[in-house]
């Protein structure tokens, strides 16, 4: 075994021995056809209103752009496959559904402090050599192509669905990178195994994949209630049906996922008040309880409001008429996203009358262009 050979093998063995699950090394130029990608994606549109694509583009497009001293990549993958039907929540009305990776801590905490542990470790085995290498971590914030390079890497590949899928841990991977000034030698890639299956594509609920292969996030219920900070069109409430934050149909119909395992790491194994959390109690929940319920979550970073404007869109489609008395205070909101989606929330689950007389006490008071739209609307379209 060679010097270099050694010292991979041990990185492998430390990087399991601090909870990753997988560890492969890639190339900075192994993703060549990942900007092209990119840029084309950005052209359509389909990113949406997250303006940060576009602005970090240049450096994202390529690992020299970001970095030009790189000369290896370490991935890294955590498993944080759920204990049981992800959907399973998706049935029962009355509660929210949130997506398996913010059922628990936020996993950007847990994987870089790892990461950097793992990194001081590849910085201090490496102090006998005669350069000390350089390191960077980076855990999705940062304007790194992950999939692509994970995939060049051979942790996986990208699937119909445009995510990683494994042969081992199915959809289910937390991906992070090291960057070094180390020269290592590069795995393999593994071959696309997707095959004829179009489970994935079939199950959106908001048809978001235009074609195998391509997203379109702007249909995406992912981006709709976490990344994008406006009003939600109609088009979309509907299939949302009580999915709050974040959406897993097209991870979690995946055949690979037969081979997936439950996380190990604890702080990525579902609470369980976030398996299926009743929505009268998260429509009580005012400013400082959110903070409190959701702290170290995720969920806490799309803030108290929109975190209102999804659960009322689950509300509106619940059947559950109990919710009527919860939603009609938000009618009082000072936020006028949640006044317009209490409105439709509302508009959903009262009769004729009952809503009419809602709209008595509120429409004519009320000055913002976007909600007056949504009472107007409503109020043609509620059924009796």
């Amino acid at each position: 075994m060679t010097k270099a050979q050694n010292f991979t093998t041990r990185l492998r063995e430390r990087a399991a021995a601090l909870g990753f699950d997988l560890c492969r090394i890639v190339g900075p130029d192994a993703a060549p056809h990942a900007a092209q990608g990119l840029d084309a994606w950005l052209a359509e549109g389909s990113a949406g209103t997250m303006d940060w694509m576009q602005e970090t583009a240049d450096r994202r497009r390529s690992p020299r752009a970001l970095w030009p001293d790189v000369r290896s990549i370490v991935m890294l993958g955590m498993n944080y496959g759920p204990d049981s039907d992800p959907l399973a929540s998706l049935s029962k009305g009355d509660c929210g559904t949130i997506s398996v990776y913010a059922r628990n801590r936020d996993y950007h905490d847990v994987i870089k402090g790892r990461l950097k542990m793992l990194a001081q470790w590849m910085v201090s085995a490496s102090s006998a050599d005669e350069t000390r290498p350089d390191v960077k971590v980076f855990v999705d914030t940062a304007p790194v192509m992950e999939k692509p390079l994970a995939a060049a890497a051979g942790i996986g590949w990208q699937g119909k669905h445009t995510n990683l899928v494994s042969r081992d841990f199915g959809s289910w991977l937390f991906l992070g990178s090291i960057f070094t000034t180390l020269e290592l030698e590069p795995d393999e890639p593994v071959s696309d195994s997707c095959g004829s299956c179009h489970a994935c594509l079939d199950i959106c609920p908001t048809a978001a994949f235009p074609a195998p292969y391509k997203l379109d996030a702007r249909r995406c219920i992912s981006y709709l209630t976490i990344e994008h900070k406006g009003h939600i069109a109609k088009e979309f409430r509907q299939p949302m049906g009580n999915r709050i934050y974040g959406c897993d149909d097209c991870l979690a119909v995946c055949p690979w996922n037969k081979f997936a395992q439950a996380a190990q790491e604890a702080k990525l194994q579902a609470r369980d008040d976030l398996r299926a959390p009743c929505l009268a109690e998260l429509l009580q929940l005012d400013e400082a309880g959110f903070r409190a319920q959701f702290s170290g979550s995720p969920v806490k970073r799309i803030g108290h409001e929109r975190f209102l404007r999804n659960v009322l869109i689950a509300a509106g489609n619940s059947g559950a008429a109990a919710l009527l008395p919860l939603i009609a205070e938000k009618l009082l909101h000072a936020s006028p996203i949640v006044r317009a989606m209490a409105i439709w929330a509302a508009s959903r689950l009262a009769d004729r009358n009952a809503f009419r007389s809602l709209a008595g006490q509120h429409a004519d008071r009320e000055r913002d262009e976007a909600v007056r739209h949504e009472w107007r609307s409503a109020l043609t379209e509620v059924k009796a």
